[in-house]
């Protein structure tokens, strides 16, 4: 029943910018945390960013400053903005949701969306 739908992907030069998009259906999005994922060739899986159900945010140290995650519950979409892009930055970006209740956490996950940044 949980979809995590990712859009916004593509190549982009350094310098430049990006929106990342993360349709979440099945009625998780107001008590479910969020966050974006990376994950470059040859290296492990990172936190770029989070956000709690009460927006509360972090971000990795790599990203402050250049990326934004925010929400729009109308939309039941959690973004990623992507500013003053690198070529570090390129990896395959994954969106994340995850709920507990009842004492069980359960984690749902986008199926990736490649960004690319060219030097």
């Amino acid at each position: 029943q949980v979809q995590l739908v990712e859009s916004g992907g593509g190549l982009v030069q350094a310098g430049g910018s990006l929106r990342l998009s993360c349709t979440i259906s099945g009625g998780i999005f107001s008590r479910s945390d969020k966050g974006w994922y990376r994950q470059a060739p040859g290296k492990e899986r990172e936190l770029v960013a989070g956000i709690t159900s009460n927006v509360n945010t972090n971000y990795a140290d790599s990203v402050k400053g250049r990326f934004t995650i925010s929400r729009d519950n109308s939309k039941n979409t959690v973004y990623l903005q992507m500013n003053s892009l690198k070529p570090e930055d390129t990896a395959v970006y994954y969106c994340k949701a995850e709920t507990t209740g009842f004492g069980v956490r359960r984690s749902y996950w986008g199926q990736g969306t490649q960004v690319t940044v060219s030097s």
